[in-house]
Parts: C-alpha cells; sequence; structure tokens
C-alpha cells in the first residue's frame, strides 16, 4: 500500500472512531464494514471487524447483527472472544453507551 493509501485509511479509521465515540452507531457499522471488507485500503481484519459489528449490534443495528453473524462462521472461537474482549474495553473506555439522555 503506497503512503497515500495509508493516510486515506487511517484518516479514514480515526474519523469514523471519534464518530462512533460520539455516539454515531453507523459509524460503529462503517468501521465494520471497512475491517471486514477492506474497503477505503484499511487491512482486512476479522477480530476488528466483529468487535466494530457487535459494538454496532449492541446498539440496536440489525445490519450489525446480520454483518457479525455472517462473519462468524469465518472465524475461531479463540477469535470471537478476543473481538468481544476488544468490544468490553471498548465500551469501558469511552463510556459508550451510558451517557446520559
Amino acid at each position: 500500500m503506497g503512503a497515500i493509501s495509508q493516510k486515506s485509511a487511517d484518516f479514514l479509521i480515526r474519523s469514523r472512531i471519534a464518530d462512533a465515540e460520539k455516539g454515531n452507531v453507523d459509524a460503529l457499522f462503517e468501521l465494520g464494514v471497512s475491517y471486514s471488507t477492506g474497503r477505503g485500503g484499511v487491512p482486512v481484519d476479522l477480530i476488528e471487524a466483529h468487535k466494530w459489528f457487535n459494538l454496532a449490534a449492541l446498539s440496536g443495528c440489525t445490519r450489525g447483527q446480520q454483518c457479525r453473524a455472517e462473519i462468524s462462521v469465518e472465524m475461531t472461537a479463540r477469535e470471537i472472544a478476543e473481538a468481544q474482549r476488544q468490544a468490553r474495553a471498548w465500551l469501558g473506555t469511552t463510556g459508550y453507551g451510558r451517557r446520559a439522555a
């Protein structure tokens, strides 16, 4: 991957994570799509994809639930457990979902 492509992928991830931290469920889903497909030059990483789809699903996104189920068949139980651990850690560090309405 060239330097420009890497910068573009890094920017995509940073901006989507910033949106996710603000409570944007679509950003959670889009992170899952990026990591599961390599969209935008993001390296394919099914553990990361599962984590973001899981977080989207926990926020009520039915597309996140469907995509999480689809990629789970390609993952080992250990990989799924790691993705779930990472999702819990993200929830713990961001306070996502515990904000006052």
